[in-house]
């Protein structure tokens, strides 16, 4: 079920740093998981292959990463304001526009790749804490009518705190009851309107291949639970 479309959200985040003179792009996250998830070079390799395609969609960027404690990280990368702002661009000349984007999109890979590299910090992946600090991030650039994107590159097997997908119950019940309990207690960030891209999901497949599609449905239901257009597990 690797690679299969689920349309419950997709994520693109635009917001009120639309660039001046051009079509305006969305407000995007990018998550890279810097754990267990890192060692293969098929993973760097996503984000090199991948990335600058997302950005050129995007007007803003935020970061977050993947550690054992994601959303108290100092494991941090300042956002990147790609479009020109109305003072750098006040007459909304494209040619201006064009090249500030041009310039500042060069920051983006860079500031994603050094998040490969953050300090370990405990044992496991938070990939819930990192994509609610990427939420967190992007909810103050959110527009009604923009869209909203956020790419992962993640195998997405959180492992911290009330989420151990290795130990997880995968029966239909038991995955309700789990998508439940973490939205009741706040732990799934609010992803209403995103469309989400995931890179690199259950790259590294465990002994028990029975539970993969049964994992690939958890995380539909929990991303649908979130909020999300449509996703792709990729």
């Amino acid at each position: 079920m690797r690679g299969l479309r689920v349309v419950v959200g997709v994520v693109v985040l635009s917001g009120g740093l639309a660039g001046c003179g051009s079509e305006a792009r969305g407000v995007c996250g990018v998550v890279v998981d810097s754990t267990s998830y890192a060692d293969p070079a098929a993973s760097r390799e996503d984000v090199n292959s991948k990335l600058p395609a997302f950005a050129q969609s995007c007007d803003w960027v935020a970061f977050a990463a993947v550690t054992g404690n994601s959303e108290a990280s100092p494991c941090r990368q300042d956002p990147v304001p790609i479009a020109a702002t109305q003072a750098e661009n006040p007459n909304g000349n494209p040619v201006v526009e064009d090249k500030i984007r041009a310039h500042r999109i060069t920051e983006v890979l860079p500031r994603a790749v050094k998040l490969f590299d953050c300090p370990t910090e405990g044992q496991g992946s938070d990939v819930l804490g990192a994509l609610r600090y990427a939420a967190k991030q992007l909810q103050a650039h959110r527009q009604p009518d923009s869209a909203h994107q956020l790419i992962v590159f993640s195998d997405l097997i959180n492992n911290r705190g009330e989420l151990d997908v290795n130990k997880l119950d995968l029966s239909d019940a038991a995955r309700a009851a789990k998508i439940k309990q973490l939205k009741d207690q706040h732990l799934l960030p609010d992803l209403s309107g995103y469309a989400v891209t995931v890179h690199g999901f259950l790259r590294k497949k465990g002994s028990d291949p029975d539970r993969f599609p049964l994992l690939e449905s958890f995380w539909r239901e929990a991303f649908e639970a979130a909020g999300t257009t449509s996703v792709d597990l990729l």
